[in-house]
């Protein structure tokens, strides 16, 4: 394949589309599949049981797939799985999940993974994510698809962040983040609805209106979080975005993150 430079290692019983290329130094290691117009840059490492979908670019000195960093992983064949468009800059890490998280680390397509950030074994995340420089997400992390993570975040195990959800600078994430609203500090606490984000989605005013709404009564009314669930159904019965506010927060397992 005239796409590989000749420095490069590529194992045996790696599965490569023709139009991969492949940069200097860079290693594939015999389990890994990549998708038609991936992009290794040299120096990057891409191994373990890893499929990288279409035009993902990987940069130099990023480490796909290296056994997760968890004390009871034995080995077992578990997998990491990236999608589309993705581009993955310089010394990222991202783990393959384990058997006790239902084997697969999932990135969705569209995303843009900052210079050094991790992801740990078993995070599910979505589509249309920026993931800052030096943010660490442990094991079991769910961020769902147009969220945003600045830079040097920490995200503990079993969070989740919600759709179209900000975290600022430097957060410390130690429970879950609702969708469309915006959270800072250490620990993390939301302070506003995300309307930036929701611009940029292109929402309409009238779905902006209703999550601000749902916001003052999730986060203002200071009612019981049942309470405030029902109101919101009530009073915004025609709104999705709403809907998907509140059963995320009906779902939180560690509770979620309040207003500062």
């Amino acid at each position: 394949m005239s796409g590989i430079h000749p420095t490069a290692l590529v194992e045996s019983g790696a599965e490569l589309d023709a139009t991969v290329e492949i940069g200097a130094y860079a290693v594939v290691g015999p389990h890994v599949r990549l998708g038609p117009g991936v992009v290794l840059r040299p120096h990057a490492i891409v191994t373990g049981h890893t499929q990288i979908g279409a035009e993902t670019v990987v940069h130099s000195f990023a480490c796909l797939g290296e056994q997760p960093q968890v004390l009871h992983y034995k080995g077992e064949k578990t997998h990491l799985v990236i999608g589309e468009r993705n581009a993955i800059r310089e010394y990222v890490s991202i783990h393959p999940g384990t058997a006790e998280g239902g084997g697969t680390t999932s990135v969705g397509d569209d995303n843009l993974l900052m210079i050094g950030m991790h992801v740990g074994h078993d995070c599910q995340l979505g589509s249309q994510l920026v993931i800052s420089n030096n943010t660490q997400l442990a094991g079991h992390v769910i961020v769902e698809d147009w969220a945003w993570i600045s830079a040097s975040s920490g995200v503990q195990q079993f969070v989740r962040i919600g759709e179209t959800a900000f975290v600022a600078g430097a957060s410390g994430v130690m429970q879950d983040i609702a969708p469309f609203s915006w959270a800072q500090g250490h620990p993390a606490r939301v302070l506003r609805p995300n309307k930036i984000g929701m611009e940029r989605r292109q929402f309409d005013k009238a779905q902006i209106d209703a999550l601000d709404r749902a916001f003052r009564i999730l986060f203002r009314s200071r009612q019981r979080p049942e309470a405030a669930f029902a109101q919101v159904r009530r009073d915004l019965p025609d709104s999705a975005e709403a809907e998907r506010m509140v059963a995320f927060l009906e779902k939180s397992e560690r509770g979620f993150a309040r207003l500062r």
